[in-house]
């Protein structure tokens, strides 16, 4: 090490927040780098459930600082309340700081996101996106139109109130906005309770790199939710990848000596968009019942499917896996069959193996090919206390064999595999796995 990042490689939703957490117990820094409220990372801790929106997970482990990092969007009054709501638990036990070039989401980009949405879909049914209603898309709209205040603006009333005169004036098709000069005191407010862990943050992060330091670098949504490359325009408005960790730090790629993906046993999605491995009926139900598959910041329940092998190969060449985690092996467990899509069909009969079509009307339309793996037993009491106490050689061998095919069809080392939500659900297959292949450094990809 020093910089691991970790990056969603399904629709988001596969315990990101749980590997980032469980390998934040060996770092001193922890980055979120995109996105904004949008994205809860579940955290389950002995003294029960955290879920992280805007902060990163750090702040949850004695010596290690949690950075909000610049590539986000930041709604400061409901981050305070995530703050306070952690400090009253006893759960704030690290450090937190907030990069100054954040950019600050606004109630009215919440309006503003809601009316988009009711735009799309008066227009077709078919056009909602299904997002979150959380103002993201707006947010980083009016970054990138450079209409945007950053979170080091809070403590400059007059630019402030510039950057809001000049908001109002763009948005005035929106209903309801609140009063401009009541925000605006809303704003300053809050940003001088917040102003003690607002600061330039790549400069230390720089230094941490110089020290040997050892940084996460933590991706919400995911790679298939990309706004370039994944399923448009059923994505989201930021880049959670390998290379959008990297612009929302600050950190530079040389600094990078590994990049872990983190998948599902299966896939979820929730939301619109297209989905070729969902699993219709019981067994779909089945899995979202048993695999508690509702999102954590919306509550709305995710649509379940098997893992596609097609999505996975394309997540690893586009971010350059150098090592996967396998997570919820766990909701697998007892069934007749594991089935695994290996490739696409395409209406005109040629085949997809490696990345899906461009389209999302296109990927709507491919038909998965599977191939059908011997299934494992249930994980009950006494098998989770052996994997506790003897690590990843207590796997069961027909997991082991599916954790083997994955491999092997990636051609990426799976290192992690998750059976549960606990921080000790976790093992390392470089630990009790006899031949399990070395984590590599970032390499060019060999396809």
């Amino acid at each position: 090490m020093p910089v691991t990042i970790v990056v969603g490689a399904q629709f988001g939703d596969e315990a990101k927040g749980k590997i980032t957490d469980f390998l934040a117990a060996d770092a001193q820094y922890v980055v979120r780098t995109g996105g904004g409220p949008n994205a809860g990372h579940s955290i389950h801790l002995p003294e029960g459930v955290v879920v992280l929106h805007q902060l990163a997970c750090g702040v949850l482990r004695r010596g290690v600082t949690g950075i909000s990092g610049p590539g986000m969007v930041v709604q400061p009054m409901k981050l305070e309340e995530e703050l306070r709501a952690l400090k009253e638990r006893g759960l704030f036990r690290g450090e937190l700081l907030l990069s100054d070039r954040a950019h600050v989401l606004l109630p009215l980009h919440e309006i503003e996101d809601a009316w988009e949405d009711a735009l799309r879909t008066q227009q077709s049914p078919a056009a909602g996106l299904g997002t979150t209603g959380r103002g993201i898309g707006p947010a980083y709209s009016d970054r990138y139109g450079r209409w945007g205040i950053r979170l080091g603006d809070l403590d400059r009333p007059a630019t402030l109130r510039q950057r809001l005169e000049l908001l109002y004036a763009r948005k005035t098709q929106l209903p309801n906005l609140p009063p401009r000069e009541q925000l605006a005191s809303t704003l300053i407010e809050v940003g001088s309770r917040l102003a003690p862990y607002i600061a330039p943050t790549e400069p230390i992060l720089w230094e941490a790199i110089g020290r040997g330091d050892r940084i996460l670098l933590e991706g919400a949504q995911s790679a298939l939710l990309d706004i370039d490359f994944g399923t448009y325009p059923y994505v989201t408005s930021s880049h959670p990848t390998s290379a959008g960790a990297l612009v929302g730090s600050g950190i530079p790629p040389l600094a990078v000596d590994r990049i872990v993906g983190v998948a599902k046993a299966y896939s979820t999605r929730v939301g619109a968009g297209p989905f070729p491995t969902r699993v219709e009926g019981e067994l779909g139900e089945y899995l979202q019942r048993v695999g508690g598959e509702r999102g954590a910041t919306t509550g709305r329940p995710r649509e379940c499917g098997w893992l596609d092998l097609v999505l996975l190969r394309y997540a690893a060449r586009l971010n350059g896996f150098t090592a996967l985690a396998i997570t919820k092996v766990d909701v697998l467990g007892g069934l007749p069959e594991v089935p695994v899509c290996v490739r696409y069909e395409r209406p005109d009969g040629s085949s997809l193996t490696d990345r899906p079509p461009t389209s999302a009307d296109d990927l709507g339309e491919v038909r998965p090919i599977y191939e059908r793996l011997p299934a494992w037993g249930e994980f009950h009491p006494r098998r989770l206390e052996r994997l506790r106490e003897e690590g990843a050689g207590a796997l069961p061998t027909e997991l082991r064999a599916f954790l083997s095919f994955v491999t092997k069809e990636t051609g990426v080392p799976i290192e992690f595999v998750s059976f549960g939500a606990a921080r000790d659900a976790t093992v390392r297959l470089d630990r009790g796995v006899p031949g399990a292949p070395p984590t590599p450094s970032v390499r060019r990809w060999k396809g």
